[in-house]
């Protein structure tokens, strides 16, 4: 295996740590996404994961709450995920850090740009919580920003879908999946690969994002060493 990319922000839904529960963290599962990870680390590839906090809490579906206040309360949803990913990579007998960018120093390292770096230098795979650490940014938009910050190669976008569409697959059966599509198309047709902040950000940082099905884990590994697995967003 000849990776295609040197460092590469994977992105995480929560909701995918769910497995069949659709709630909480399947550690079963958790293990099947954190394999190939450590596959990536013994050839040479740094990995920084963002991850979600669906399976615990969604903001944007906490009613009449204050949405600062709901946004938060996701953000603390990410720091469970990101300890259990980080546990699960540590059974598999890999380094790892996780940084928030909350602090809370006796649970995780803060967020510190160049400390994130040099912990991808050393070969440690990297887990970020919190998001943006502000409210009203999805993590999707974190991990754009993140993947901006450590200078990535590419983020991976593992989802539940095998690819970018120009309408949703499950609505309907004669939707047209892309192999390659532009950050214009993306934005301007509102297809839903990332919020468009996100898109933004990796637009205008160019950044590519390969959008793939997690159904089959190891196509984290496909996609890094450049094969055609899911949808590319490029330039």
């Amino acid at each position: 295996m000849k990776p295609k990319y040197k460092r590469v922000l994977l992105k995480l839904s929560g909701e995918s740590l769910a497995g069949e529960a659709k709630h909480g963290i399947d550690f079963d599962t958790v293990q099947k996404f954190c394999e190939p990870i450590k596959k990536l680390n013994e050839i040479g590839v740094e990995v920084a994961i963002v991850v979600g906090g669906g399976n615990f809490w969604r903001g944007r579906s906490s009613g009449n709450m204050d949405r600062t206040r709901a946004d938060h309360m996701g953000m603390l949803a990410t720091v469970i995920n990101a300890l259990g990913v980080c546990d699960t990579l540590e059974q598999l007998d890999l380094e790892v850090r996780v940084q928030t960018a909350i602090s809370m120093q006796q649970v995780a390292e803060p967020y510190i740009r160049n400390r994130a770096i040099r912990h991808l230098e050393k070969g440690r795979i990297l887990v970020f919580g919190c998001g943006t650490g502000n409210p009203f940014f999805s993590t999707d938009t974190a991990a754009a920003l993140r993947a901006a910050e450590i200078d990535a190669d590419i983020i991976l976008k593992a989802t539940m879908v095998d690819g970018v569409y120009d309408s949703d697959p499950k609505k309907n059966p004669a939707a047209k999946k892309f192999d390659r599509v532009s950050f214009h198309e993306v934005l301007n047709n509102d297809l839903g690969v990332m919020d468009s902040t996100a898109a933004a950000i990796c637009k205008d940082n160019h950044i590519p994002i390969i959008v793939f099905s997690l159904e089959n884990p190891d196509n984290i590994v496909s996609a890094v060493c450049g094969e055609n697995v899911g949808t590319i967003v490029e330039e």
